[in-house]
């Protein structure tokens, strides 16, 4: 191995480090001669925390910095959750890499109740994404649904002083940083649909760096890739950002590939529901023609009520 130095892009908040220690862990175990180094920044995402990330913009607010500190050289790699990167790349950057999916899920979290059925009606429930949110509203119309912003600690921590009755993150996260105990409950994907990529990595490269992406090669996991690939197709068909209620999850079996989505009005009112299965060779047609199939159902009309036919991502 020629190169004996890589150095890790990442931001800072609790979680994405522990994403960052993750690969940087993986890479000793793999080559114990190679010095790998973290460098952390402050993603714009990250900055600004009073305003609901739909209002803000889409998902390079969690990943642009760190793309323009690469493309000029100054790290090797950056480590994303997948569910935060835009379904376009920058030019000069390739997602190299695809860790295995540790869990897609959300979580309900709750110091009060024990399950979303047992929420009374009119409880107040945080959550920053409209994915969510829609979909929630879908279930529980009477539900009061609240913007929550901030990382997985701050979240928990809002959970009491802001006397939430519940709220909804990432079941991946919390097991992550060995929250597993505050799950109250893991909401079923037939209620609440993932987000694009939730609960798996995405290692960023430069497209040129040929060295660096075989030495990362060995953390792509080939069943979380197709997965991967269907859902970003589907995303990128549908146009979908933080301003439209998406939610889309593939499965492998075998070499078969199934695909479920949704894409929904902003209050749960209407909800466009779908499978769609095929061969894992055929991931990014089987997304497309999925999200064909919902927008022809009445995903267009709610896209074209939004005025969003052209969002930038799902980034929760």
């Amino acid at each position: 191995m020629e190169k004996n130095r890589i150095v890790i892009g990442t931001r800072s908040s609790k979680l994405a480090l522990w994403q960052a220690d993750y690969v940087a862990d993986s890479l000793r175990r793999e080559y114990p001669e190679l010095q790998v180094e973290k460098k952390l920044m402050t993603t714009k995402g990250d900055r600004i925390l009073d305003a609901p990330l739909a209002k803000i913009g889409g998902k390079g607010l969690f990943t642009k910095e760190l793309e323009t500190t690469m493309l000029a050289g100054e790290i090797d790699i950056a480590v994303h959750s997948l569910k935060d990167m835009p379904t376009e790349v920058p030019e000069g950057l390739v997602i190299s890499a695809i860790t295995k999916r540790l869990d897609a899920g959300d979580a309900l979290v709750s110091g009060k109740f024990r399950s979303l059925e047992e929420l009374p009606a009119g409880a107040k429930v945080g959550t920053s994404s409209l994915r969510r949110k829609a979909q929630l509203l879908h279930a529980r119309p009477d539900l009061n649904i609240q913007d929550l912003r901030g990382n997985v600690n701050t979240r928990l921590r809002k959970l009491e002083e802001e006397h939430f009755d519940a709220i909804v993150l990432a079941v991946a996260g919390l097991k992550r940083l060995g929250f597993a105990d505050r799950i109250t409950e893991v909401l079923p994907k037939e209620l609440l649909l993932p987000a694009v990529g939730q609960g798996a990595l995405a290692i960023e490269t430069r497209a040129d760096d040929a060295e660096v992406r075989r030495i990362i090669a060995f953390l792509n996991d080939e069943d979380t890739v197709n997965c991967a690939r269907a859902e970003r197709a589907f995303l990128a068909r549908v146009e979908g950002g933080c301003q439209v209620p998406v939610g889309v999850h593939a499965t492998v079996a075998g070499k078969e590939l199934a695909v479920e989505a949704v894409i929904a009005s902003l209050d749960g009112k209407r909800l466009y529901r779908d499978v769609r299965k095929g061969s894992c060779e055929e991931a990014e047609t089987i997304g497309t023609a999925l999200a064909e199939r919902l927008l022809d159902a009445g995903g267009w009309e709610i896209l074209h009520e939004l005025g969003l036919l052209s969002g930038q991502g799902s980034a929760e």
